[in-house]
């Protein structure tokens, strides 16, 4: 592993390495909540966990700062557990192992824990220094922010006594955002038939993988191939010209990565079986050319395999396969009021077809939430059309923005004051917590900003170094200046 310990500011680093010590994936923080208690402890804070696990410090103010507005600095404790297929890790058990590449920190293998690792320990950094000044100080560490918001979904009235919000997960460094999307799960089930594999078959496994994924919101209008989505255009092909049969197929983990990897087993004719090959090549030649500028090390391939001992039912393998290959996915309407911003988009996330039954879930977002429902009726309407369940749920609301924002203001004048330039103010097409603490605590003024990071959610994530000092510098700067009550 990399000493980043000795990159600056060493005190944010120092803490950043820890956090990559101790496993945290979603669902699975206790051990980070444990040791978040006890830096609490080790630092006289006022700390507490409450009913759902999110953790909250408090600080009193640096001298002379005791009438200046009260600031909540806000960030998630797990990480979005992501590696590549050759890579073993156990992110329950084994360490992040950190590798400085130039300017840049990133994993080995894995996703990084820079989204949220790092606002985690500049909160860590501010919370345990003598002399950065700051007005009344909470620290809001929320847990599963990545598969279901849980902590905020669970956060409490009454819990929170600031007057502004600073939500340090924002991935651009010198951007300032006001406002984010919405969004919600679609989730869709259905039982087939399946029968015993005819006889004169040979079987393959055709993989889809090399393919970069990336956060489905953050990363959806890159143009990007979305695996699952790959793999049933060519089955659907397939099946009209080699009468395949399909023994299961597989793809994508979570509902925010946009999906890297898929693969299906099936199995074909014979006396097609050498032509089939040549057919497979040439999807990959075609797939290659698509996706010439996005996906360079795109792969796809069919090798032999074993025959399975049953596959899917042909009259439920058509609807399967027309059905995925109908679904909406990337980028379905940039916004109107925003230029360049992405408005509504659908993930298609996670494919299953295994031992007879079949399931997709699918993460639905928009900036409009009545665009985000009209999205996910318009999936849950293909699904129906083959007979499927369909369920909705984890909605939470986009976060609208506020331009006479007084702390929006203030950052600013401090950002430009202090790097001679204006920073930029943006929305994203992400969800960010803000959207539903402001539903809970609807009179905290809130602004996300963070450092650079680059493919979050995947195992190319990567921190900008000299992008971490310039966010916590300002990080600093922005509480030093914070208007009085």
């Amino acid at each position: 592993m990399s000493n980043i310990r000795n990159l600056e500011p060493k005190q944010v680093w120092n803490y950043f390495h820890e956090i990559t010590l101790i496993p945290h994936p979603s669902k699975k923080e206790k051990k980070l909540v444990e040791y978040m208690k006890e830096f609490g402890k080790q630092n006289n804070l006022d700390t507490i966990v409450d009913k759902v696990g999110n953790v909250i410090m408090r600080k009193p103010p640096t001298k002379g700062m005791e009438k200046r507005k009260g600031v909540i600095l806000q960030t998630h404790l797990d990480m979005v557990p992501q590696k590549n297929s050759d890579k073993k890790h156990d992110f329950e058990k084994d360490p992040i192992e950190t590798i400085i590449d130039g300017e840049w920190v990133k994993a080995n293998g894995t996703t990084l824990g820079s989204d949220n690792g790092i606002g985690v320990a500049a909160t860590m950094a501010v919370l345990a220094s003598k002399n950065i000044a700051h007005g009344p100080l909470e620290a809001l560490f929320t847990i599963d922010e990545e598969t279901g918001m849980t902590g905020v979904f669970g956060l409490k009235k009454g819990l929170l006594k600031g007057d502004i919000l600073l939500n340090l997960d924002s991935e651009d460094e010198g951007e300032l955002y006001v406002g984010c999307a919405g969004g919600i799960d679609v989730s869709i089930k259905k039982d087939y038939g399946q029968e015993k594999s005819p006889l004169g078959m040979t079987a393959f496994r055709i993989t889809a993988k090399g393919l970069k994924g990336g956060h489905s919101g953050v990363d959806i209008a890159l143009g990007r191939a979305n695996s699952n989505k790959i793999m049933f255009r060519f089955l659907m092909q397939a099946e009209s010209d080699f009468g395949i049969r399909i023994a299961e197929a597989g793809g994508g983990d979570l509902r925010n990565a946009i999906p890297r990897e898929s693969y299906s087993v099936l199995i074909v004719p014979e006396i097609k079986a050498t032509d089939f090959k040549k057919f497979v090549k040439g999807y990959e030649k075609m797939y290659r050319a698509e996706f010439s500028d996005t996906e360079p090390d795109l792969s796809f391939t069919a090798g032999t395999t074993t025959m399975p001992a049953k596959v899917m039912k042909e009259s439920d393998q058509y609807r399967i396969i027309r059905a995925i290959f109908a679904c909406p996915n990337g980028v379905q309407r940039m916004s109107q009021a925003m230029k360049g911003l992405v408005e509504t988009s659908n993930n298609l996330a996670i494919v299953r077809c295994s031992g007879g039954r079949f399931e997709t879930h699918c993460l639905t977002r928009s900036s409009v939430d009545s665009s985000k429902e009209a999205t996910a009726w318009k999936i849950a309407a293909v699904f129906h059309l083959i007979g499927a369940e369909v369920t909705m749920s984890g909605s939470y609301p986009g976060w609208k923005p506020d331009m006479n924002s007084p702390i929006l203001k203030t950052m600013s004048e401090v950002y430009k004051k202090k790097y001679g330039k204006t920073p930029e103010i943006k929305a994203i097409h992400a969800g960010l917590e803000c959207a539903l603490i402001g539903g809970v605590y609807p009179n905290l003024d809130m602004i996300s900003f963070g450092p650079t990071i680059r493919f979050p959610h995947s195992p190319d994530e990567k921190v900008h170094i000299p992008s971490v000092g310039k966010f916590f510098d300002f990080l600093c700067e922005t509480l030093k200046q914070v208007p009085a009550k």
